[in-house]
């Protein structure tokens, strides 16, 4: 691969290397499956409409994540403040019941949308503070207050049985 990726070259190199990454991001942080679809569709289609050259892939990756995440914030915010309606029930996409997934989407935004990147998508907490506007040592508070709120959801749920 090119140093830099221009013109088409993002787009096409995001369809081929991104796609999945990007709608499990969106399946993560939207409301719904069917919210996340549309928001992997938006921002595909904010990629093609920016004419931006990135770095590198992993420079194109970061912008695609911070893209959806945002994209997904503003979508649960419209929805909170009505302008969309709330579906009565927000499901966890691809979580089963009692599932890690379900738990670390139930975490407030922060230590949720960190362990994700951390643990699903594999990013350090530097890259992670990157996509996210945070410094490093933000993040890996994040991460574990995350876990220490993970801990006690998941090892609760076991004491009451």
């Amino acid at each position: 691969m090119a140093d830099q990726l221009r013109g088409d070259a993002p787009f096409t190199y995001a369809m081929e290397h991104c796609l999945d990454t990007v709608y499990r991001a969106a399946c993560h942080h939207a409301p719904t499956v069917q919210d996340a679809e549309d928001v992997t569709q938006e921002v595909f289609e904010a990629l093609l409409r920016s004419g931006k050259s990135f770095a590198d892939g992993e420079h194109l990756k970061a912008w695609l994540l911070r893209v959806t995440i945002n994209k997904c914030k503003n979508l649960r915010r419209a929805k909170r403040s009505g302008e969309l309606p709330l579906p009565e029930t927000l499901p966890a996409p691809i979580a089963e019941e009692g599932s890690v997934l379900e738990e670390v989407r139930a975490l407030p935004r922060p230590y949720r949308s960190a362990i994700y990147l951390h643990y699903y998508e594999g990013y350090t907490a530097a890259e992670i503070g990157d996509i996210m506007g945070a410094k490093r040592n933000t993040v890996l508070s994040w991460l574990s207050r995350g876990r220490k709120a993970l801990r006690e959801r998941m090892i609760g749920g076991f004491d009451d049985e």
